[in-house]
């Protein structure tokens, strides 16, 4: 197996910012030469599968599904039939040229249950005679611009696929796409969240009434803390309030299940109640919590191969707090004054430097598909690729396993 691939990926979401599934990129830095090409391709699908079948698909589940890209090589191998067709859309990228052989190819697929979106479709190539054949149909609209967009949506009226909207960059946009007719969409304004409604980050009342109700059956302190680690407010709220100047405490509190500790039950129980109290109707949109949550994961997960046990509750807070300046729509400078907190973890999150720093740039490059950046600092932590595609597939699957829609 190679070991310079790596996983990107990036959520693609609808009309009301529901998840609907992520785009999987596997990236390969090995040189053109057309061998090492083919090389690479077999590597990715090799990764592909064998990541996904060691950890299980149970994550795609409640609708979510995995588009994957292929190119023609990749389209005509025999590792692409190992793939659960009922939970991926293969992904046609825009160099495949239609021919003969592909289209029978394709067809073949089509037939097992596998489904194609065509990406960054522009009309009047040869690559129309994709359209009968895909269920999804990509444009970039960025490249496009408005009024080439506007055309092309308008000639695929009739079309029963499903178009999607890449290159969503912000909240104008995508507002301006969603009045166009986009079915779906998908852009870094979902991979790195705006502020949508509410400048007060409020924690959902679902997770509230949860953990009122595990207080009030004594739960045990692993439990609550891990339903608190699946909300970013409350992560951000209790550490805030239990290192507050009231509290008097000789040293800083870092760790979530420690904070749990010092409140004791009751006052957990009436401080929570007094959060479902108070709570806003605009907390954070579903797409930067689980972005957010799942980041604070990753950080944790890829922390495991190269620090002590104790520093992972950092990389948690680290990973999930590095989205706060965009959900509450305000600089990190500003929230870090109000809160204390360990000075690595301020480092991280101001600098991206300092011991955690390294590990929370990686979480983002893994993000943002930035497969250089991927592979500096995967090298730089002496990781591995394989370690790296594995952590970043927990963290996903994680955050679908705890329910954060």
């Amino acid at each position: 197996m190679s070991q310079d691939t790596f996983l990107a990926r990036q959520p693609i979401v609808d009309g009301k910012h529901n998840l609907i599934g992520y785009e999987l990129l596997f990236r390969s830095s090995a040189s053109t030469e057309s061998a090492e090409i083919e090389d690479s391709y077999r590597s990715g699908l090799n990764v592909m599968a064998a990541t996904l079948f060691d950890m299980g698909t149970e994550w795609l589940l409640k609708g979510k599904l995995a588009f994957i890209n292929m190119d023609h090589p990749m389209l005509m191998s025999e590792f692409v039939t190992l793939l659960p067709p009922q939970k991926i859309i293969i992904e046609i990228v825009d160099t495949v040229e239609p021919n003969n052989e592909l289209l029978a190819r394709l067809e073949e697929l089509k037939a097992v249950g596998f489904r194609f979106a065509l990406d960054r479709y522009q009309p009047n190539t040869a690559r129309d005679r994709l359209l009968p054949l895909v269920s999804y149909i990509k444009l970039d609209v960025a490249e496009l611009g408005e009024d080439k967009t506007a055309e092309v949506v308008g000639g695929l009226f009739m079309s029963p696929a499903l178009l999607v909207a890449e290159k969503v960059e912000s909240q104008a946009v995508f507002d301006w796409c969603h009045r166009l007719g986009f079915h779906l969409f998908q852009g870094y304004y979902f991979a790195h969240p705006e502020h949508l409604m509410a400048r007060v980050l409020n924690p959902g009342h679902t997770t509230l009434l949860r953990l009122l109700d595990m207080v009030r059956r004594d739960a045990n302190i692993k439990d609550i803390e891990a339903a608190l680690k699946t909300d970013v407010a409350l992560t951000f709220k209790l550490l805030r309030y239990i290192n507050s100047a009231g509290f008097g405490l000789s040293c800083e509190v870092q760790s979530i299940r420690h904070a749990v500790s010092i409140l004791g039950m009751k006052p957990l129980y009436r401080w929570l109640t007094l959060l479902l109290a108070t709570a806003g109707t605009h907390p954070a949109s579903p797409a930067q919590a689980r972005t957010a949550v799942t980041r604070g994961r990753l950080c944790e997960l890829l922390g495991s191969h190269c620090m002590p046990k104790g520093e992972l509750d950092n990389l948690f807070i680290t990973g999930v707090f590095s989205l706060l300046d965009a959900m509450l729509d305000t600089p990190m400078e500003e929230i870090l004054d109000r809160l204390i907190i360990q000075d690595e973890i301020a480092e991280a999150l101001l600098h991206r430097s300092g011991v955690y720093g390294p590990i929370l740039a990686l979480a983002e490059a893994c993000e943002s598909q930035d497969s250089n950046r991927i592979t500096e600092l995967t090298e730089s932590l002496m990781l591995t690729p394989e370690q790296v595609n594995k952590d970043h597939l927990q963290a996903l699957a994680w955050s679908e396993q705890i329910g954060l829609d």
